[in-house]
């Protein structure tokens, strides 16, 4: 397999199938205790860290962001991190379908265009698209993703690493 920029968009899906695999196995565990599913989407880890809510709104947005902005395209309207279950599952599907949609023709010799993205105040860098797909997007995709899995798995739910290959290999 060769490895280039569009690549990363069947990982990037693949990452979009585990959120929605993940939140289907954890709403079933948080119903099987009685616990809403505004009090799931609210676990965390710890308090000072962002609840299960903020990490599937950063696996929806960045799985259909970051491929837009590399590939040069127009980027998909985010969604926010008040959605309920179905919310969810209609943004991850939505950013799966968005994905699929996506040709390599569109990626092609986009590897080292200049790329300038606000990230948070006062912080605006431009790095070669490359390098913020390879690097930036997807360490923040897979952090989130994998924050998700481990606030499902510190409140019991029943998952392990077979769950992280919802879609198979």
């Amino acid at each position: 397999m060769t490895v280039n920029l569009f690549t990363f968009v069947d990982m990037f899906s693949r990452a979009a199938a585990t959120a929605d695999h993940l939140l289907d196995r954890g709403a079933e565990h948080a119903a099987g205790l009685g616990v809403t599913e505004g009090e799931m989407l609210d676990w965390r880890l710890t308090p000072d860290m962002q609840p299960l809510r903020f990490q599937l709104m950063v696996v929806a947005n960045f799985a259909r962001q970051w491929p837009a902005r590399v590939a040069g395209l127009p980027l998909p309207e985010a969604v926010d991190d008040q959605l309920d279950v179905a919310g969810f599952k209609a943004a991850l599907a939505a950013s799966r379908a968005y994905l699929a949609g996506l040709r390599p023709e569109q990626f092609e010799g986009r590897d080292a265009v200049p790329l300038t993205v606000a990230i948070g105040p006062e912080m605006e860098p431009t790095l070669e698209s490359g390098r913020w797909l390879t690097v930036f997007a997807t360490t923040n995709l897979f952090f989130h993703l994998s924050t998700a899995y481990a606030i499902l798995r510190s409140k019991g739910v029943a998952i392990g690493k077979v769950d992280l290959f919802a879609t198979g290999l």
